[in-house]
């Protein structure tokens, strides 16, 4: 896990429109980078739907919402028009930004333990720089802990 006050890596990934996106676009906001396993299952729905339902908040703060998981291209497009997600979502299928945030590891999944994406979040200053990292979130609760830690 990357650490508060650490410069956040830059990284180049294709959104859910087939455009480059690099970190480095968005200096001068706050980004709220977040990582989750798959679209259209229950836990990562309820956490995008929650950015979404707060979405005009993160606004207000300057701030850019980027999801991130390994799907491909089409299925975050799908996700986003089923559930009318006004934010960036991250195509990373070879693993590229998500080993970056170091949030590939072991996790419990039904009983049996399996290798995959850990729920987490970043949120990035105006500078480019990690203020507040979030591991091993729930998915619901998430987006509304990490405005809090915006409106501090």
């Amino acid at each position: 896990m990357l650490k508060e006050g650490m410069k956040a890596p830059n990284f180049a990934s294709t959104n859910q429109f087939g455009e480059e996106v690099k970190l480095s676009d968005y200096l001068g906001y706050n980004v709220v980078l977040y990582f989750y396993s798959k679209d259209m299952t229950s836990g990562c729905t309820k956490e995008a739907t929650s950015f979404r339902d707060l979405y005009p908040f993160f606004k207000e703060k300057d701030t850019v919402i980027i999801g991130v998981s390994k799907d491909t291209i089409a299925s975050h497009k799908k996700f986003m028009d089923k559930y009318s997600l006004p934010f960036i979502l991250l195509s990373d299928p070879e693993l590229k930004i998500i080993k970056m945030y170091d949030v590939l590891g072991e996790k419990n999944m039904y009983g049996k333990k399996v290798i995959g994406v850990i729920r987490s979040t970043y949120i990035i200053n105006k500078e480019g720089t990690i203020q507040k990292a979030f591991t091993k979130v729930k998915a619901e609760e998430n987006p509304k802990e990490v405005l809090d830690c915006l409106c501090l």
